[in-house]
């Protein structure tokens, strides 16, 4: 993507969950101003749930994993536009 966005990558391979519990509210969506650090999706690998922070402050532009989809270790997540 272009020098203003950046993409949030999944550390580990595991299962990709919109929110922090089941039936909870999804932490981040696609149009949402967000802050270096706020907590946007956790995956989990063998029972232990990792939450992966923004880097930079700016709005979500695409979300490209759906909830409860498995993930590849340093697969794109979510690109972010930054302000």
């Amino acid at each position: 993507m272009g020098d203003n966005t950046y993409t949030l990558k999944s550390p580990v391979m595991g299962t990709f969950y919109r929110a922090s519990s089941p039936g909870g509210p999804a932490l981040a969506e696609v149009g949402q101003e967000i802050r270096d650090s706020d907590v946007l999706c956790v995956i989990e690998s063998m029972k232990i749930f990792t939450e992966l922070r923004s880097e930079v402050s700016g709005t979500v532009k695409q979300i490209l994993v759906e909830n409860e989809e498995p993930v590849m270790k340093n697969q794109d997540i979510m690109i972010i536009e930054k302000s």
